[in-house]
């Protein structure tokens, strides 16, 4: 059996397959042309977020038997043909678990701080003390779409500031809730009373640019928008239209819709924090995502041992 790496991966996954005696290949920066015709010779393929596994790309596997994801989304794979072809999708949701939860934290700080800003301006050999006066995050309302375990670990983390939780999550668990002094909410109740919306949701049709003109227009105009999950959740066009017109206070994005995202709609906006899809860029967490989906991928095909899959047949 042969897996083949077509990702940037900690060299901590090679490490794994050698151990287990499962030979690969590294080919990173395929064109999608060049995987179609090689990607059928493998067994397993680990992939991070820039190989893209559409349909056409998938189509034609008959000897595929996994992809495994080293991060949590899985919306650069298409799941339903993946499923069809009877090829198991997995991914690693607690690799970078911590790295993601301490980014967006830290993300709020800066907007709330400025920090970024006088940054820059000290940098300048400006002295503007006065015009970086910040606000507290203790006693704010976190508002948190997506309550898995980044989700949980943020409200953990934010519970300990003083913040106070809500989520709209219908599979938040009572006892976790309660756990973190968080309370269970609407969507509409969670966009109003939210001074700080963080979005921990996967991509899917369902979560699609769910917030829009329409949506950001019912927020606070006192609010902030955190995004470390996926691009698509967010209309980027509206978002700089509702930054320009104060219909929101600040935005910090770690995602995009399209990546890398060189050219981008929202450069230029006001009060906007960008980088550069920073949410799993950790020593730790490249470590972890690595050795974790390098286990997983070498048990299912040496011991048939399904761990973290995110698809079924």
């Amino acid at each position: 059996m042969k897996i083949l790496i077509s990702d940037k991966m900690s060299n901590k996954v090679e490490d794994v397959l050698k151990s287990k005696s499962i030979d690969y290949d590294i080919k990173t920066g395929l064109e999608p042309n060049e995987l179609k015709l090689i990607i059928d010779d493998y067994d397993g393929i680990l992939i991070r977020s820039a190989t893209k596994l559409t349909s056409d790309i998938l189509a034609n596997c008959s000897n595929l038997k996994v992809i495994g994801r080293a991060g949590v989304g899985v919306d650069n794979v298409d799941l339903d043909v993946a499923t069809q072809n009877k090829i198991l999708v997995m991914n690693t949701p607690l690799g970078n678990l911590e790295a993601t939860a301490e980014l967006t934290v830290g993300l709020m700080f800066s907007l709330y701080r400025h920090i970024h800003l006088a940054n820059a301006s000290t940098h300048e050999g400006k002295w503007e003390k006065s015009k970086f006066m910040g606000t507290e995050l203790k006693g704010k309302t976190l508002g948190i779409v997506g309550f898995g375990n980044i989700g949980q670990r943020v409200a953990e983390i934010c519970n300990v500031i003083g913040m106070h939780i809500l989520t709209n999550s219908n599979s938040a668990n009572d006892d976790v809730l309660n756990s973190l002094n968080a309370k269970k909410v609407s969507t509409e109740e969670l966009l109003s009373s939210s001074d700080v919306l963080s979005l921990h949701t996967k991509l899917n049709d369902q979560t699609s640019n769910m917030l829009n003109k329409e949506t950001i227009a019912t927020m606070k105009n006192s609010s902030v928008i955190i995004n470390c999950a996926r691009g698509g959740l967010i209309n980027e066009s509206d978002l700089k239209d509702a930054l320009n017109n104060d219909v929101i206070a600040g935005a910090a994005i770690d995602v995009y819709e399209n990546e890398p995202a060189t050219d981008n709609v929202m450069f230029g906006a006001k009060n906007l924090l960008l980088t550069p899809h920073l949410g799993a860029s950790s020593k730790e967490a490249q470590s972890n995502v690595a050795i974790d989906v390098a286990n997983q991928v070498a048990d299912f095909l040496k011991e048939n041992k399904i761990v973290n899959n995110v698809n079924s047949f």
